[in-house]
């Protein structure tokens, strides 16, 4: 069969090529722009993107298009479409028909920590023996590709709750079939899409509507919005997880000195080495153990797993060390980008270095409407000094909603604010970029700079 992908440079539909080409189709694509990484994967697998969505790709007469939510009513290339007679579909819905129709899912949804998580259950089951398949929406670190089929039983997906595409507004992860359900937290995000909190919380019902009764919902017990959804309606068995470890959760997690973390969950407890700052990743660790738990790996097994845990590419990635002194200056890639995720990050690192700057970059649907404004400059107050690199879409003023906050300096630019913050550095510092996005090469930008002030 002939699959042409709308989108395909996506991490998620670019993970749907991957599957699509080891169940032996052709895989052809296209979107806007072809950029690395995703690119190079492509490439890997024999797929040349094109680039742009001139409708004459379609005269090739694909069998099925799979189309991205990058798609929209209008775009020449989805009028042709629909006039073509071509069947078409979006990539959730072939997902949940073509390859987890007949596998034991472990869907990992909420608002944060969907792929660090998904990345950890996905290893924890790879080291167990039970060659799982799995489509994470990033880069795992211990896998040189962001999906596989695997020959197992088992299927990891991060759950996104964003839409589906334009002719299906519903969230993807209402086409998973999973029987094991993982919710992080949720919170409002996405605001493009979902005009507040009630609105994000109705999918995730629907998403409990659709789990079995013999499936398995693993929650933070911790999340208030998450006990509310559950007052909602619940018809499956419910394990909750906590870095409380008073909280008398199912599964406790704490840390005990450094990056060494006691886990304890319904079959014992067991120690590791979490070689990840912070309790948001500490939270992540645990529920991947739960969920790997519901799998039938015991929990001595699991944390073996997560000693060789490599975290995917820009979770609190670190980048390098520049010499500045005994201690020198590091710098991390993050993809932070909404005010809670801000604050964990901030914290994470806060306990290992001198200070911590931050450069961030509002790039997200929901930062550039402003949705999230009344939280921002609180979530940046865990770093020493902040430079904010607008992007130029922004509906608001950021000289206006950073007027009195002056840990917090508003940049022309990412390149000017890379090198404020890399003059600003001192040895002992961390020096954070956070953004969903990384158009503006930010991170680059700083990495360049430190390396010129201050040489490996």
């Amino acid at each position: 069969m002939h699959i042409h992908i709308l989108g395909i440079c996506g991490t998620f539909m670019g993970g749907l090529a991957a599957l699509a080409r080891e169940l032996g189709h052709e895989v052809t694509g296209a979107d806007r722009a072809a950029w690395p990484p995703m690119s190079t994967r492509l490439r890997e697998l024999g797929i040349e993107p094109v680039v742009g969505f001139d409708p004459a790709q379609l005269d090739a007469g694909p069998d099925l298009v799979l189309v991205g939510n990058v798609m929209s009513r209008g775009m020449p290339i989805v009028e042709a479409l629909l006039d073509s007679g071509l069947k078409f579909m979006s990539g959730p819905e072939w997902l949940g028909q073509q390859v987890l129709r007949d596998r034991e899912v472990i869907a990992i949804t909420g608002t944060h920590g969907k792929t660090t998580t998904a990345s950890m259950a996905a290893w924890i089951l790879h080291e167990a023996g039970l060659d799982p398949g799995f489509l994470i929406g990033g880069a795992p670190g211990n896998f040189e590709r962001t999906a596989r089929l695997g020959g197992g039983r088992h299927f990891v997906i991060e759950g996104d709750e964003y839409d589906t595409t334009f002719f299906d507004k519903n969230a993807k992860f209402l086409h998973y079939r999973a029987g094991t359900v993982v919710i992080n937290n949720i919170e409002h995000d996405h605001a493009d899409i979902y005009d507040g909190l009630e609105a994000v919380l109705w999918q995730f019902h629907l998403l409990l509507r659709r789990t079995p009764g013999a499936g398995r919902l693993i929650v933070n017990g911790a999340d208030v919005n998450i006990s509310g959804l559950l007052e909602k309606g619940c018809w499956s068995p419910v394990e909750r997880f906590s870095v409380d470890p008073g909280s008398g959760a199912d599964w406790r997690a704490e840390r005990i000195e450094g990056f060494r973390a006691k886990i304890s969950g319904q079959s014992g407890e067991a120690y590791c080495d979490l070689a990840l700052p912070g309790a948001h990743n500490l939270s992540n660790a645990l529920a991947a153990v739960a969920a790997a738990h519901a799998a039938g790996v015991p929990v001595e097994r699991a944390c073996a797993a997560l000693e060789s845990f490599v975290p995917p590419a820009r979770r609190l990635q670190l980048l390098g060390r520049y010499a500045a002194g005994d201690s020198g200056v590091a710098l991390y890639d993050d993809f932070a980008h909404h005010p809670t995720e801000i604050r964990a990050t901030l914290e994470a690192l806060s306990g290992d270095y001198r200070r911590v700057l931050a450069v961030f970059e509002p790039a997200s649907n929901s930062m550039r409407a402003g949705a999230h404004l009344a939280k921002l400059p609180g979530a940046l107050e865990g770093a020493a000094h902040a430079w904010l690199a607008p992007s130029a879409s922004l509906d608001w003023d950021p000289e206006a909603a950073f007027a009195g906050h002056d840990h917090v300096t508003v940049c022309a630019d990412a390149a000017e604010a890379a090198c404020a913050a890399a003059a600003a550095a001192e040895a002992g510092d961390a020096v954070v970029f956070m953004s969903n996005s990384g158009a503006s090469g930010a991170a680059g930008l700083l990495a360049a700079e430190l390396e010129r002030r201050r040489p490996v």
